[in-house]
């Protein structure tokens, strides 16, 4: 936490420390409050003074979409808002979506889907697709790429990430959804009828953010 800037005897303006501003933020259902730098990006508040190392610093340039998170229930890259123009409101990050330990619908469609390799997009691309879903419940496969146009993902072709969001979004509905893998084909690596082989067991250390260790 920063020491608060001071003015000088007989208002000399020279600052005797980095001035900040005191904020109050929920952040996945917890209440904080805290001194920051009023330059200071809400991706680096919520890595550096919170530890929510999950949601990760991609390209700083707002190009990527790595560092998306929700605020107020609207999906925002992070690097792209200051940590000040959040004072007041509610943040979601990529570590808050689960609920008692259970893995929410989108982050186990990536799982069984196999919609990463690196991992490193894959908090963003999850908490857009989820804001996504809010929006359009059951999005064509077109849709699905509009709706994460703005997360960049070096590794995959996309091709994976717009199945996993259709069977996330066919969980969520509670339909049953033809064109992807079952829970039980996507476990024991079988086939799928579309030509997709889901791996039996997914590097958890290469990608921490997509499964939640109990």
């Amino acid at each position: 936490m920063e020491e608060q800037g001071t003015l000088g005897r007989g208002g000399d303006e020279h600052r005797r420390g980095p001035l900040v501003t005191r904020i109050s933020v929920r952040v996945d259902g917890a209440s904080y409050s805290d001194d920051v730098e009023p330059r200071t990006l809400l991706v680096h508040y919520l890595r550096e003074q919170l530890g929510k190392v999950g949601t990760v610093v991609g390209c700083d340039t707002s190009n990527c979409g790595a560092c998306t998170v929700h605020l107020d229930g609207e999906a925002v890259k992070s690097c792209t808002v200051f940590a000040v123009q959040a004072d007041g409101s509610e943040v979601t990050t990529i570590e808050g979506i689960s609920e008692n330990g259970s893995l929410h619908p989108v982050q186990k469609a990536f799982h069984e889907m196999h919609g990463l390799q690196c991992g490193f997009c894959t908090p963003g691309m999850i908490m857009a697709s989820i804001d996504l879903l809010k929006d359009n419940p059951a999005p064509s496969e077109d849709e699905v790429r509009e709706g994460i146009e703005g997360n960049l993902c070096r590794c995959t072709g996309y091709q994976n990430i717009v199945r996993a969001v259709q069977q996330a979004a066919a969980e969520m509905s509670g339909s049953a959804s033809s064109d992807t893998t079952s829970s039980d084909s996507a476990s024991s690596g079988e086939a799928a009828g579309n030509g997709h082989v889901s791996p039996a067991v997914v590097d958890t250390a290469a990608a921490p953010h997509v499964v939640v260790q109990s």
